[in-house]
């Protein structure tokens, strides 16, 4: 009895090893990869433990999982972050995976009914997702206007008077209190909402921490040269600093063409006297909305070279005042090349900016290649193969600039755009020496090339550089949640 004690002590020590050694074993671990992470500001060979669908460890030691991807050669970043998507349709999704996205959000345009808008996307998304409640959805729908994505008509020039404004700032608060992430404002859609109104929805966005997300007054690629681009951004500064709502001013090289440079001065000489701002760019010279929306509405009867500007999706033809008349009538979805590479390419490196594709619905036919390829073509371009941006700068812009914006009014954006122990598992995996957008103009359908890994949640979404279809592990993304 004695002598079969020692044995049975080591027995039950070997156990007890091996449970712990399987505690210890990690869900997935990445090794090797070069892991940026850009609040600690780590960039350095590391291995990556997962476990349960959050980071478990960064270590320089080997970790032991049940499975091991080895992501030598291969950066490691936090999951991009979207904060300005208008799709629709999930398999849009696949073309935002490919390009490194794990989180995107609906801000600028928004929705009329937030319960509504995350019921339909429950269980169904491949990515985590989130939206505000809309100013412009909510005008139309209380105006009934025709528009199923922006204002067609009663929307668009309607003054109301209190009780419409009544209504429409319950309908904002309503949305809030749903757990909506921000307040969406396309102030250049409605120009016969008054001044009063916007500062109004402005008093109910702050009143809940809401950042509100605006497409400013008079400003888009679609306004002439003569367009006072500077009074839409210094209407909604004005709001913000008398609110206290934060303001996030939606693709400043569109909206601000030529007068980009001086726009980004005011919004940082606003942030140093205290006015919570940011702002956003993707890096194409084109812009894109509908034809037959208000920005068009000046437009029947300009210089032949204006309309050669206009690019017809569906058939990729440059338009002429007879055609752009016939698809106005029609309604569609039309290009517009009315910018310059220099004003995108200081819109890109300045330190102020957040990356954000303002994409949508990706299939032949329809789109625009920021749709499918705005992370990419930053990071293949303006970083590797124009130096523009140092890359860890990069990935700031594209992970921890657009959680920070969310952070105060949704709590669980402090998990994500950080590769660091209790992170969320949104990762994204590329290669830094071929990452590039492959989609254009005229075939905007074509996925990114480069992102080899995407998990969500510790669960692949890309692996081996494909998309995998079928599975939905996308989370929403709402306030107080």
């Amino acid at each position: 009895m004695r002598a079969s004690l020692p044995r049975l002590i080591a027995c039950l020590c070997l156990v007890l090893a091996c449970a712990a050694h399987a505690e210890e074993a990690y869900d997935l671990v990445l090794a090797n990869g070069r892991v940026i992470d850009p609040e600690t500001k780590l960039d350095a060979a590391r291995n990556v433990g997962i476990r349960g669908g959050s980071i478990a460890a960064v270590s320089e030691q080997a970790l032991v999982g049940k499975e091991t991807l080895d992501a030598r050669n291969l950066v490691v970043a936090p999951g991009f972050i979207e904060l300005h998507w208008h799709g629709r349709d999930p398999a849009s999704d696949l073309y935002q995976a490919m390009d490194g996205v794990t989180t995107w959000f609906e801000l600028e345009v928004g929705t009329d009914d937030v319960e509504a808008w995350y019921a339909k996307r429950a269980g169904k998304s491949l990515l985590n997702h989130g939206v505000a409640i809309g100013h412009m959805p909510v005008r139309m729908a209380l105006y009934g206007d025709s528009g199923d994505f922006l204002p067609a008509d009663k929307a668009i020039e309607a003054r109301g008077d209190d009780a419409k404004l009544a209504e429409i700032k319950a309908r904002i608060e309503r949305g809030l209190q749903q757990g909506a992430v921000a307040v969406g404002m396309g102030l250049a859609y409605t120009p016969g909402a008054p001044t009063w109104e916007p500062l109004e929805v402005f008093r109910v966005a702050a009143a809940y921490q809401a950042p509100v997300f605006v497409h400013i007054r008079g400003a888009s690629s679609a306004a002439g040269a003569n367009a006072d681009r500077e009074a839409g951004l210094l209407e909604v500064i004005a709001h913000s600093a008398v609110s206290g709502a934060p303001l996030h001013v939606a693709h400043i090289q569109s909206s601000g063409q030529a007068s980009t440079a001086r726009m980004l001065d005011i919004i940082a000489e606003a942030r140093r006297n205290g006015v919570d701002v940011s702002t956003e760019c993707y890096p194409y010279t084109a812009g894109a909305t509908r034809i037959e929306s208000y920005l068009f509405a000046s437009w029947n009867d300009k210089p032949e070279s204006e309309y050669q500007k206009l690019q017809w999706s569906a058939t990729g033809e440059r338009l002429t005042k007879e055609s752009f008349l016939r698809y106005r009538k029609q309604g569609g979805l039309v290009l517009i090349h009315a910018n310059t590479p220099a004003v995108v390419d200081a819109a890109v490196a300045h330190p102020l900016t957040i990356i954000a594709s303002d994409g949508f619905d990706v299939y032949p036919g329809n789109g625009h290649p920021r749709s499918a390829g705005t992370f990419a073509r930053v990071l293949g371009q303006h970083v590797r193969e124009r130096g523009l941006l140092q890359l860890p700068e990069a990935i700031k812009k594209m992970t921890l600039m657009p959680a920070q914006r969310l952070e105060a009014r949704v709590p669980s954006m402090k998990r994500k755009g950080r590769l660091q122990i209790g992170a969320d598992a949104d990762i994204t995996i590329f290669d830094p020496a071929t990452i590039i957008d492959t989609a254009t103009y005229e075939k905007p359908a074509s996925y990114a090339q480069g992102v080899r890994h995407v998990l969500v949640g510790g669960i692949f979404v890309v692996r081996a550089g494909a998309a995998i279809k079928g599975i939905t592990p996308g989370q929403a993304v709402r306030a107080g949640r």
